[in-house]
């Protein structure tokens, strides 16, 4: 039936040519955005998970600056170090060359005078943005990654580099026994005998520095005649405490004395402890006290004190001395050295996860643009034929006028 007032092929047409419009109008948006998904309204659930993905990008960015402050004041610590390993090891040198009879012994003393004060010179210099990693004890935490689980929960980790206090100086501190975190075990001239080992415990609990008002921190450990001690600082924890001490009985040098030390990762909630070997031929007395008179710091203490102006004795103890604190300089080398790397590691990682995310959004929302090119001109003309088809639609009621010529 025809009809003037309803015309069904022009509203067929019509609607064709709608959707034609509206193909093109997308088409031209992928084209001009360069992205299929530029909104929420083209694909909401598309775009929520590319959005949250952009967002964990912009953060790992922020991460990958975190993580080249902290490789660059780790390397900083590590060059330093290095140095002093370098100057410890020309005033070995010297040290041996006491060794003979026939030397000017003033003359070494003052060249090994001139290197203590570069160390302290070079462990003062040591910092990057105002952090010293060669003073103090504690740690500092760089942080690494943004871990996001399946439930879209977001967690942050971080890398933990422990400072390694290569300074020379010392500074006695007093306290009242500790009770509770960071009590050590009591030994009262404590008889170990020879091939036989003490096992020695550090409570664990927030430990409190002695450098701090009322603090109670300290620690002295005596093997036989010989006494170590220290005190505990601002950040540190059983871990420093235990590491130390450890350092300090090794440096002695003591012949058969041997101390095993394993860090624990969290100290507040795990007690820390070392194993005492004695195996020099002969029983020898132990003591421990806690929050008596202690020394703070200085790692190199000892090195302030190395004297062989006066004789070859006193040059074959600077030469036993120096062995420890070489060897404590050289394990903060290669600690600093391991926490460089790992953390250059997860600056790669970083990179590469960012680079992957960033493919993942791309295949999500971005274009296709040689597809969406070939459908641009094959919708064009598509809407070429639709107005043409429309156009012929409409002009059909004026041929019901010949039914009345």
């Amino acid at each position: 039936m025809s009809s003037i007032l309803t015309n069904s092929s022009a509203m067929v047409a019509l609607e064709t040519l709608r959707g034609i419009n509206k193909s093109l109008s997308q088409v031209q948006s992928q084209i001009s955005t360069g992205k299929k998904v530029a909104n929420a309204s083209d694909n909401a659930s598309i775009f929520a998970i590319s959005t949250v993905m952009q967002t964990d990008v912009a953060s790992f960015k922020q991460i990958s600056d975190s993580l080249n402050l902290g490789s660059s004041t780790v390397g900083v610590a590590r060059a330093a170090a290095e140095n002093v390993t370098t100057l410890l090891q020309d005033m070995k040198a010297l040290i041996v060359s006491a060794q003979e009879e026939n030397v000017d012994r003033g003359k070494i003393q003052t060249d090994i005078d001139e290197l203590v004060l570069q160390v302290q010179s070079v462990v003062a210099a040591a910092q990057f943005n105002g952090q010293n990693l060669l003073e103090g004890g504690g740690n500092i935490s760089i942080l690494s990654s943004l871990d996001r689980d399946s439930n879209q929960s977001v967690t942050t980790s971080s890398i933990s580099v422990n400072r390694q206090n290569l300074e020379t100086a010392n500074s006695t501190v007093a306290g009242t026994t500790i009770a509770g975190a960071g009590a050590i075990t009591a030994l009262t001239a404590s008889s170990l005998a020879d091939a036989a080992s003490q096992v020695v415990t550090l409570t664990a609990g927030a430990l409190v520095a002695s450098n701090t008002a009322g603090a109670t921190s300290g620690y002295t450990f005596q093997i036989g005649t010989e006494t170590v001690s220290f005190a505990a600082r601002a950040g540190d924890t059983q871990n420093d405490v235990a590491r130390n001490l450890k350092n300090s009985i090794d440096a002695l040098g003591l012949t058969g004395i041997t101390v095993d030390l394993t860090e624990v990762a969290d100290p507040v909630t795990t007690n820390v402890t070392f194993t005492v070997t004695n195996n020099s031929g002969a029983a020898v007395n132990l003591t421990t006290t806690s929050g008596d008179a202690s020394t703070a710091g200085g790692g190199l203490a000892g090195v302030a004190d190395i004297d062989v102006s006066t004789s070859s004795a006193t040059a074959a103890t600077a030469l036993s001395d120096i062995e420890g604190l070489l060897q404590t300089a050289i394990d903060a080398s290669a600690s600093f050295g391991s926490s460089q790397k790992r953390i250059g590691n997860q600056i790669e990682f970083v990179s590469q996860l960012s680079d992957a995310l960033k493919d993942g959004i791309g295949a999500l929302v971005d274009a296709d643009i040689e597809e969406a090119s070939a459908r641009l001109q094959s919708l064009q003309v598509q809407q070429q034929l639709g107005i043409q088809a429309l156009s012929i639609a409409n002009q059909q009621p004026q041929q019901l006028l010949a039914l009345f010529r």
